[in-house]
């Protein structure tokens, strides 16, 4: 399967976390990842860890999924049981396809959460979807059971391009599902889009923004498209069968997208992703963004709790197998150094839009941000204020101002 997990330190087999990494659980807040690995089809350009049921082998089935999960929640309640117990401030299931699952086992998932840890009175509780995986009797279940947010993978309103991505759903589909998370009760409804696919014109994208718009989501995520290698999109541009991303494009798509959405009454909270206001902002992928605590459950997740991280054995029959002899599916772990976590702290904070504070920097890093603000990438009166804010063109050269802020 594409994609490496990193090289570690063996995890004990009960799993257990060092006393530090224990003492302040969820001092930041707490969320808890399920990672759902299944899809009906593999898209062109995907390198997650994902699995067709052709690809899954035997020992592995949907119907015995959640299950494995709720032993792995069992164990890492074990974890943390002597801990001060965290209160679980968001919930995220993604994946891979987590609605190819019934919706009863994701509402059984989620109350074995509620009843490992407790859910807080205003937990934000988010289910990715492909649109063509959800009916409307489906997702008033989902809101029923007490998913407060559904992320519907659009990707995009032009059929040609949807093709190139290999992806199922029809480019009316996405919409159509809007409307149905809205008419099952769901306030909170993402749209992600991809831009600079081969093919895609500018008034593709237009379209797709104005549809998005259109449809009366909250919330919007756009990721320029990446090439991994191991895809089968990877391997038709190698053979020339389509052109490479261009960067300008990108740029292009990112400036339209910004144009667009903030017309529409969206700001940008983080790089990629823009809200119509701080309640439809995507809290668990700020409790990543912030150095938050969170359990990632399932093949292939990782996990942050003090400081330490960990990930699971990728293939689903592994992840099974570990759990039945009762031991961890963690593969491996590391113990993050002061300096990877004050790398990962500017690189995560400075894409967002409430910044990073400048005493945060050694002498090196400050040079660097007066750099930026002369270059006018870092907004001139939040740097009066002690904080580094990218301004519009800062985004589109956002790597580079990190690279410039770190030793």
């Amino acid at each position: 399967m594409p994609g490496v997990l990193p090289e570690g330190e063996p995890v004990p087999r009960d799993g257990s976390l060092p006393a530090t990494a224990r003492r302040a659980v969820g001092a930041r807040g707490f969320g808890v990842y399920v990672h759902v690995p299944f899809c009906a089809s593999r898209c062109g350009y995907c390198d997650f860890n994902t699995y067709t049921a052709a690809e899954l082998g035997g020992g592995v089935s949907r119907e015995t999924y959640a299950d494995s999960v709720l032993a792995e929640l069992a164990l890492a309640g074990r974890v943390l049981g002597d801990a001060p117990p965290p209160r679980v401030d968001t919930v995220f299931v993604g994946g891979g396809t987590p609605t190819l699952l019934p919706a009863d086992d994701l509402a059984r998932i989620l109350d074995a959460i509620d009843r490992t840890w407790g859910l807080a009175a205003d937990v934000e509780v988010t289910t990715e979807a492909n649109p063509e995986s959800v009916t409307p009797e489906s997702l008033k279940t989902l809101r029923a059971a007490g998913y407060t947010r559904i992320s519907l993978g659009m990707q995009s309103a032009a059929p040609g391009v949807l093709a190139v991505l290999d992806r199922r759903h029809s480019a009316g589909r996405a919409t159509a599902a809007v409307a149905e998370a809205r008419d099952a009760g769901f306030d909170h409804v993402n749209l992600d889009l991809i831009y600079g696919t081969p093919g895609e014109t500018a008034d593709d994208f237009a379209d797709s923004l104005a549809q998005v718009v259109d449809a009366g989501v909250d919330h919007v995520s756009a990721y320029a498209l990446i090439v991994e290698d191991g895809t089968r999109l990877a391997a038709r541009m190698r053979r020339g069968e389509l052109p490479y991303p261009s960067d300008d494009v990108a740029a292009d798509r990112y400036l339209a997208a910004e144009a667009a959405l903030h017309a529409a009454g969206f700001s940008w909270y983080e790089v990629s992703n823009w809200a119509r206001s701080e309640a439809a902002r995507c809290r668990h992928n700020l409790l990543y963004w912030t150095g938050a605590d969170w359990w990632g459950l399932g093949p292939g997740a990782h996990s942050h709790v003090g400081g330490v991280r960990w990930w699971n054995v990728k293939h689903p029959a592994g992840y099974a197998e570990r759990l039945a002899d009762g031991a961890s599916p963690a593969l491996a772990r590391e113990r993050l150094t002061a300096d990877e976590q004050h790398m990962e702290d500017v690189m995560l904070r400075l894409r967002l839009a409430s910044g990073l504070p400048l005493d945060v920097l050694d002498e090196a890093g400050r040079a660097g941000a007066e750099r930026a603000r002369t270059g006018g990438l870092l907004d001139a009166d939040a740097y009066a204020d002690g904080r580094a804010v990218l301004t519009l063109r800062g985004r589109l050269l956002a790597d580079g101002v990190v690279r410039d802020l770190l030793p």
